[in-house]
């Protein structure tokens, strides 16, 4: 019996960090906007499980929950640094929640790839708190136990995050709606329409193209429509005539997987209001696409 016992509290470990582990991911990934980072923070968090003495916890998936939270924390206030240095804007690192609808969350709050481009505006802390409360549904007594901070604060945290995200974007539309106006936006985006472009873009509109500096992207955003209306009527004919497009889904949302080549180049995606298009997403950058293309053929 002795020499079974520390299998048994292994396969027990085992089992809570796995029932624990999509939850881990799914806090990780909207702290961090990344899938490969919050992949190593869950990995982290695992060899710090196995280290622990797991006799003083009592609720597993809390402890591991304080412990990801923490750990994402720390990543991204170091991640902050190096982003500084990434060449032309950064976009998050987009995922297939087709395959994986709720990506651990009880709702699909802070997933979209605008939210979580605002996200990366806050400190990691405030987006932290944000994501366990809008995400999670977590009290704020918990977030403070996670954040080791007061109620009070917990709730500052959370407000502040909501009212930059209110701030920075409009109420956002139906998964049909939605559909419906990438639609015509990428018709006119293939053949050059700028009266049609002008139509469906909001006046303050901004293009982002993340390229990390691989591929030959805008190394800035494109603001206003008119300028965004020029950049991608002078865009198509170098662009589009090569290009097949792929319907897919990204970060929750309808979005474009564009092929040239037999390669993937590019995956658009749109942050849409009831005034028109707010954002366009661009991920072009290979380290970026390849994992979500993989995760499309595994599914």
């Amino acid at each position: 019996m002795c020499a079974g016992a520390p299998s048994d509290t292994d396969d027990r470990a085992t089992r809570d960090f796995l029932a624990a582990r999509p939850q881990l991911f799914g806090i990780a990934y909207r702290v961090l906007g990344s899938s490969a980072e919050a992949e190593d923070v869950v990995q982290d968090a695992w060899l710090r499980w196995q280290n622990t003495d797991r006799t003083t916890v009592r609720e597993p998936a809390a402890f591991l929950t304080a412990v990801a939270t923490r750990l994402a924390i720390n990543v991204a206030q170091s991640a902050r640094v190096r982003r500084e240095s990434y060449v032309g804007p950064w976009l998050p690192e987009p995922v297939d929640t087709s395959h994986d609808p709720q990506l651990g969350a009880e709702r699909a709050e802070a997933v979209e790839m605008a939210v979580l481009l605002l996200l990366e505006r806050l400190n990691p802390v405030e987006r932290a708190a944000y994501v366990l409360r809008e995400a999670f549904d977590y009290p704020y007594s918990r977030i403070a136990d996670i954040l080791e901070t007061s109620d009070a604060n917990g709730r500052q945290l959370v407000s502040r995050a909501r009212r930059h995200l209110a701030a920075e974007r409009k109420e956002s539309v139906s998964p049909t709606a939605h559909r419906r106006l990438l639609e015509v936006f990428l018709s006119a985006a293939r053949t050059g329409d700028m009266a049609v472009l002008e139509d469906v873009l909001t006046a303050d509109v901004v293009s982002y193209a993340d390229g990390g500096g691989i591929r030959g992207a805008s190394k800035i955003p494109v603001v206003g429509r008119a300028h965004v209306s020029r950049y991608l009527a002078a865009f198509a004919p170098r662009f589009w005539p090569q290009a097949d497009v792929r319907w897919v889904e990204a970060n929750g949302q309808p979005a474009v997987l564009v092929e040239s080549g037999g390669e993937e180049v590019a995956l658009l995606c749109l942050d849409v209001s009831s005034q028109g298009i707010e954002r366009i997403m661009w991920v072009m950058n290979p380290a970026k696409l390849a994992p979500y293309v993989a995760s499309l053929t595994a599914a």
